[in-house]
Parts: structure tokens; sequence; C-alpha cells
């Protein structure tokens, strides 16, 4: 065969597939938090990963408003600064602001609208906590305090044998996982290059990282803990996470909107990150927990969850005793306690993803954003204070 019909029969056509691979499945990941992009990313991820539809409440809980406006100020590092120079100086795409129940504040900026499904990263890991309180609620988990090898024998030869469920909850499961995101030879970031570049399932990914710490002794912030509790979730309830979440949580609170889970190529749940939603049924999870678990008119988390959940068990999981880079902020059953907490937890996401409950307020803050840095910085930081001066304000007037 001559070498020109070679090149035009078999070479051709493998190029040009290729190159068909990399515009519509490869480049759009690896390009994903590209400043040029990283704005309409974060409301449209369905367009880059798989995913799964979580179906809204048949009939929704719909918000009361009392709309006022808003420019509070506040002090941070010496300095008197003001809610609109913060938004705009880091990113924000949609705030919203809940006292008693009411929407006092909604406001959204760069194209984002209240019926975008805007990602959440990390806030994601407090809805998996919500879920594993509903399952030991419904028998489906004895205890927190049993080994996670108990339901997954397959982790006997990771870090993870004799490891506690709790001790996962808390982040100190011990296991030898680098979260550096900034570093592209993480594991974290070689974990989805194997996800979405090799083709290779979740459930695979997990069985081989060893320990570093003994378990319960040392908080580490790592995502693999949260894969693990959502794998277990669908090995106790033999649902889909998406299912079993849609059924005891989206629907019974009221949400008004579907939203949709990030999955592997194989249909298996992203828990560490996945969930994408519209910021009011975010603040509908953050209600469901400002009350205790019981909302639109049903008990939905167990009441000592929530309370268990959010209250520092251990010296080092207390505000003040974690390292600089989590700005000593305290940590519990996959929620964040800031220093000088009177009783106020948030979840948190990186890009400036956040849902701050204030129950000795009645307050519920939620934002979104696509800030500049995917590191915890000192945006959390202020962005609490922010919160805590609005709810301030709100109970003065």
């Amino acid at each position: 065969m001559p070498i020109v019909n070679f090149i035009l029969i078999f070479i051709v056509p493998l190029i040009a597939i290729g190159l068909i691979i990399w515009r519509f499945y490869l480049e759009p990941k690896i390009a994903m938090f590209d400043d040029d992009r990283r704005v309409k990313n974060f409301r449209s991820m369905d367009q880059i990963f798989p995913t799964k539809i979580i179906h809204c409440a048949g009939q929704p809980y719909i918000f009361q408003t009392d709309l006022c406006d808003l420019n509070t100020s506040y002090q941070f590092q010496g300095e008197t600064r003001t809610m609109l120079d913060f938004l705009e100086r880091t990113g924000n795409t949609g705030i919203l602001i809940l006292k008693d129940d009411f929407i006092i504040y909604e406001n959204y900026s760069q194209g984002y609208t209240k019926f975008d499904k805007i990602t959440s990263w990390s806030v994601a890991k407090s809805f998996i906590s919500a879920l594993i309180g509903i399952a030991i609620d419904e028998g489906y988990i004895d205890s927190i305090d049993e080994h996670i090898t108990q339901y997954m024998p397959e982790l006997k030869k990771s870090g993870y044998n004799n490891v506690t469920i709790k001790h996962i909850l808390q982040m100190s499961s011990g296991i030898k996982f680098s979260e550096a995101y900034e570093d592209k030879n993480s594991d974290l970031s070689r974990l989805l290059y194997k996800l979405f570049l090799y083709m290779r399932p979740i459930e695979k990914m997990i069985l081989n990282y060893p320990s570093k710490f003994p378990s319960g002794d040392y908080f580490e912030y790592v995502s693999l803990n949260t894969q693990i509790l959502g794998l277990l979730l669908r090995r106790v309830t033999g649902q889909d996470m998406v299912s079993y979440l849609e059924k005891k949580l989206w629907q019974p609170m009221g949400a008004e909107s579907d939203a949709y889970w990030l999955t592997d190529n194989y249909g298996t749940e992203i828990t560490f990150c996945g969930m994408n939603c519209t910021l009011r049924d975010y603040a509908k999870f953050g209600l469901v927990y400002l009350h205790n678990g019981y909302f639109n008119g049903k008990q939905i988390i167990p009441k000592n969850w929530v309370k268990e959940s959010t209250i520092p068990e251990y010296p080092h999981l207390q505000p003040g005793a974690t390292d600089e880079r989590y700005f000593k902020w305290g940590y519990q059953h996959h929620w964040w306690i800031p220093e000088g907490s009177l009783g106020d937890y948030c979840a948190t996401g990186a890009w400036g993803q956040y849902i701050y409950i204030n129950p000795e307020k009645n307050f519920v803050g939620v934002k979104t954003g696509s800030s500049n840095s995917i590191l915890r910085t000192i945006d959390d930081v202020e962005t609490v204070a922010l919160f805590r001066a609005i709810a301030d304000e709100l109970m003065d007037n």
C-alpha cells in the first residue's frame, strides 16, 4: 500500500479522532480552572463531567422574603471594610442571607442568576455527613465507632484498616494522601487524572493508600475520607448515593429545583466535591441544620446528629488547635468551626463557596464565588467576619 494511501486511510482518521477527544473531553477538564473559564464552568459543570440528577420536591418549600439593602461595614485586620467591596474583590457570584427563615438579601453577579446550579466543591462534604446521620438513624450503620472495614472489608489492606467511621468523619483517619491542590503531582491531582484521563473507576482508586499517622490523633484534611463515606453509604443502603440523598434529604426539605452530582465515567458519585444546585436550595440545607434537623414540617436529620456533628469532640479538633493551613479552625463531622465561635459553624469549598449557620442569631448565609485562589485563604476568615457582622446588624434592626 502506498504510504500516501496508508496515511489517508489510517493516520488521518486517528489524528481526527484524537483531536475530537481532546477538544470535547480532555481539554475542558484540563483547562477547567483557567481564569477565563472558571466563572462559566462553575455554573455548568454538567457540560464538563458526567452527572446524576437529583429531582426536586413535588411540593417545594417556597421562601418568604423581607428584602432590604445591605452594605454592612465590619472590622477586619484593623480596617473598616464593606460587604460590597469584599464581594467584588473576592469574585463573588452569588450571596443569599436568611434571618428568621426569611430571605433578607439575595444578589448575583458575573452573569449568575437564582436559577443557576452552582458547584459547591467541598461544601458537598457536609451533605455526605448529613446522609451518614440519616443512615445511622435508619439502622444501616450501627455506630460511627465501628471500623470502616466492618462494612467495606476490601479496605483491610489499606491504611483504613482498623480506622473508625468517626475518625474518617473528623478528618483524623491518619491516611497518607496529599491534598495539595496546586501540586499536579499530589495524590488528589493524580486521582483526578486517573478518573478522567485514564478512565479508572473511583471505587478501585481508593484501595491502595497507606496510613501516615495513627487514626484519631491528628487532624489532616483529606478528601479521600469523604469518598470513602460516600461509598459506605452506597454499600449499606444498597442505593446510589444520589438516590438516597433525593429521598431522604432533597425532597423532604422541599428543594425547588433539580440538582445534579458529578460522577466518574461509570456513574459512581464523586462525593467529596460533586454537588451542584441553586443558592436557594443550599440555603434550605442550611436551615435544616439551623433548626436541628427539623424543617418543612418533618425531622429530616436526627437532632442529636446535628449537635454531634457541629461541636468538636477532641482537643486536636478544637478551634485554635489545628495548624496554620486551616487557620486554626475547629472541625467535627465534616463541618468547620471558626475561631471565636459561639455556636456558629460553616461548610466551605474552594474558590469561595460557603454555607454559614449561626443558631444564636437565627441566621444562615450562603455565598458562591470564583476567586483566584483554590487554597484555603484569609478570604475564608474574612467571609466569616462578614457573616457575623451581618447577623449582628440584623439583630440590632
